[in-house]
């Protein structure tokens, strides 16, 4: 059986670290391996009860790890916008920022309070509207922003027609819809950050595939029980056969956020085979991202939607 994977990560003390989605899963364990290198963790979680229990694991296992935990629901834009005025009275620059949190295929078609598809809304234009309102504290802290996309991402396409999906829901390619156009956002605050000197330095990240609860059960979601995938990917992943643990997928987003290598408008993955599973390093962008018109399109569509305009 492979060994367990790591990476080094500098010394943090003293920075502001913001994981979204850390309540469990890979966003838990990027959470860690962040308190645990000495960065003050934020995890803005829509339960706030599962936010405490997970802070606690992180206590139990990382000594002296600076946690606090807020709330904030990615799928509503006050929630967001709530959250990111808490964090602007504060006037605490933001060091670093891992837009990890997402939900995937719910079997039928779900509306959020906004009116938006429920992928669509929290996979990215959530993520969206937290960037453009905390772009303040993003400047002042010359911050990492590492977005977690999906291998999901390097398939399909975006449904400009529907972005929504009320014709012909289909959940695998929502997701992956979602995925690309939280992907093409990431590689365009790159860009606008280079051209208006903000100092800001944005990549992207995915984890490869290992268990987790996006395919758990989740009966809120319209999945009494977990799925045949999560079955076998989690049998593969206990036995490291070709997949990631929790653990090693978790590494991606660490490298790409906190290393002094990692660059801008680059994606970090799993180096294994397929991408599947294995150490991180550095990978060919995703042919679906690379497009800086649909990048830009992708951009202005969120600023009407969200109604964060984000001015330079």
């Amino acid at each position: 059986m492979p060994k367990n994977i790591d990476i080094t990560v500098l010394n943090l003390s003293g920075k502001l670290a913001i994981v979204t989605g850390a309540s469990d899963g890979i966003g838990l364990r990027v959470a860690s391996r962040l308190a645990r290198a000495g960065a003050d963790v934020l995890m803005p979680v829509r339960n706030e009860k599962k936010g405490q229990d997970a802070a606690r694991r992180i206590r139990d296992d990382v000594a002296g790890a600076r946690i606090e935990v807020r709330t904030m629901d990615l799928s509503s834009l006050a929630s967001v916008r709530g959250f990111a005025d808490e964090l602007l009275r504060d006037g605490r620059p933001v060091d670093i920022l891992i837009n990890n949190a997402g939900v995937m295929t719910p079997p039928t078609r779900q509306v959020t309070v906004d009116g938006f598809e429920l992928q669509f809304a929290t996979n990215h234009l959530g993520h969206f509207a937290l960037v453009g309102s905390l772009l303040p504290l993003l400047k002042a802290g010359r911050a990492h922003v590492t977005s977690q996309v999906s291998i999901a991402a390097n398939t399909g396409a975006i449904n400009w027609d529907d972005i929504n999906w009320q014709n012909s829901y289909n959940a695998g390619r929502a997701y992956g819809s979602s995925k690309i156009a939280f992907g093409l956002f990431a590689a365009e605050l790159d860009r606008l950050s280079a051209a208006g000197g903000w100092g800001i330095r944005s990549n992207l990240s995915h984890p490869g595939v290992s268990p987790t609860n996006l395919l758990a059960a989740q009966p809120q979601m319209g999945r009494p029980s977990v799925t045949t995938e999560w079955r076998v990917i989690s049998w593969l992943s206990r036995h490291r056969i070709l997949l990631g643990t929790p653990e090693s997928a978790a590494l991606p987003a660490v490298l790409a956020a906190t290393s002094p290598d990692a660059k801008g408008g680059q994606l970090y993955g799993p180096r294994g085979l397929g991408h599947l599973g294995g150490a991180p390093a550095e990978q060919a962008m995703y042919s679906r991202l690379r497009s800086e018109a649909d990048a830009r399109r992708v951009w202005q569509l969120s600023e009407r939607l969200s109604g964060v305009v984000v001015a330079s």
